[in-house]
C-alpha cells in the first residue's frame, strides 16, 4: 500500500527525493490532487500513463514554479504573456509552441509540438516543485476517465494499490476543486480548450475579446488538451442530468435552495453559490457513487455560466456514454 503521509517539510523534502529517482508522488493543488512525475524523464512519465490506465493521445499538464521557467520550455505571445500575468499562480494553463531546446519529455505533448504550462498556486506544490528541482508533470491522481480527486483519502482509493506511486502529500481538501481551465493559441487565436477553474468572463476581460471554441478535431489522437474526452471525470452510476426530482432508484444531486427531497441526496450549494458548487462537485459525486449501489445518480440543473459553465462540462462528460 502506498504512504500517505501528511505534508510536512520533511515528507515534501522525501516527495522531491521520488521524483528525482523517477518515482511517482501525489500532492494537492487548488484546484484538484496531481500525480507527479519528473516531466524530463520519459520513463517517469510513462510510469503516470500506466498508473492511471491512460490514452497516449491525452497530453500531461506541466507544472512549473513561475512564468520565467515556463518561458524556458515554451513561445509566449504577448496574449499568453498577459494571461500569464493576471492568473499565474493559479488554476489556469495555457497550451503554447514546445521550445526546441525544451528538456521536457516528448510523452508530456502526446505526439503534439505544443505543451501544456500551469503555475500552480498551492504552497505545498510549489514547495515541491523547489524540492524535486524539476518540472513536474502531473495529471490529476485517479484512474483515467474517472471523478478527479480532491482530498488524499480520493487518491488512496484510486491509486493506492499502485506499486510506482511513492507515497500521497495529504495538503487536506482542495480550495477550488475543479481542475484548471486551458486556454490554446491554434493560428494565434485564443482558444477555450478546457472550462475551469478559472470562469471564461474573467479571461476575456483580460484579453478584451472572446475567447473562440476549440474544434475537437476528427479523432481521439487530435485533442490538443487534457480533459477533452468525451467521456471523461466519470463516476462508477449513471448520471440524468437536468432532473427536477429524483426517482425511486436514483439519488439526487442537487443545487440551490428549495431543492426536491430524496432518500439520499447531497446539496452542491444551497445558497446557489457556483464557487461553492465547484469546490464541492467531485467530492459529493464520489460519495453518492459510493451511496448509489447500482442506482443512478439524478443531477440538479446548474446555471451556464461562469464557473457553472466548467461544472456542466464535467457533469456532461461524466453522464456521456462509455466505450
Amino acid at each position: 500500500m502506498t504512504e500517505c503521509v501528511e505534508a510536512s517539510a520533511a515528507a515534501i523534502a522525501r516527495a522531491g527525493a521520488a521524483i528525482r529517482e523517477g518515482r511517482l508522488v501525489a500532492f494537492p493543488t487548488e484546484t484538484v490532487y496531481g500525480l507527479g512525475a519528473d516531466a524530463t524523464d520519459d520513463k517517469a512519465v510513462a510510469r503516470i500513463f500506466e498508473a492511471k490506465g491512460r490514452p497516449r493521445f491525452n497530453p500531461l499538464i506541466v507544472h512549473v514554479a513561475d512564468a520565467q521557467v515556463a518561458e524556458k520550455h515554451a513561445v509566449f505571445s504577448d496574449e499568453a504573456r498577459k494571461l500569464a500575468a493576471t492568473f499565474w499562480p493559479g488554476g489556469l494553463t495555457l497550451v503554447l509552441p514546445r521550445r526546441p531546446e525544451t528538456p521536457l519529455s516528448l510523452l508530456v505533448s502526446a505526439g503534439l509540438d505544443t505543451v501544456a504550462l500551469r503555475v500552480p498556486a498551492h504552497e505545498i506544490a510549489q514547495a515541491l516543485l523547489k524540492a524535486a528541482e524539476r518540472p513536474v508533470a502531473a495529471p490529476s491522481a485517479n484512474r483515467s476517465g474517472r471523478v478527479s480527486p480532491t482530498r488524499a483519502a480520493h487518491v488512496m482509493a484510486e491509486l493506492g494499490e499502485a506499486e510506482t506511486l511513492a507515497m500521497v502529500l495529504d495538503g487536506g481538501p482542495c480550495r477550488l476543486g475543479l481542475e484548471s481551465t486551458v486556454i490554446g493559441f491554434p493560428q494565434g487565436i485564443p482558444t477555450l480548450l478546457r472550462p475551469g477553474a478559472v470562469a471564461r468572463e474573467a479571461i476575456e476581460r483580460v484579453l478584451g475579446r472572446p475567447l473562440a471554441e476549440a474544434d475537437a478535431g476528427s479523432g481521439e489522437e487530435g485533442r490538443a488538451s487534457p480533459g477533452q474526452l468525451e467521456s471523461h471525470y466519470a463516476p462508477g452510476s449513471s448520471l440524468r442530468l437536468n432532473a427536477t426530482e429524483a426517482g425511486a432508484d436514483e439519488v439526487l444531486l442537487a443545487f440551490g435552495p428549495g431543492a426536491p427531497k430524496a432518500k439520499t441526496s447531497m446539496n452542491l450549494s444551497t445558497s446557489g453559490d457556483l464557487t461553492e458548487a465547484a469546490a464541492n462537485l467531485f467530492a459529493m459525486l464520489r460519495a453518492l457513487d459510493a451511496e448509489a449501489q447500482g442506482r443512478a445518480i439524478a443531477v440538479m440543473p446548474i446555471p451556464d455560466q461562469g464557473l457553472g459553465e466548467a461544472i456542466n462540462d464535467r457533469l456532461k462528460r461524466a453522464a456521456a456514454p462509455r466505450g
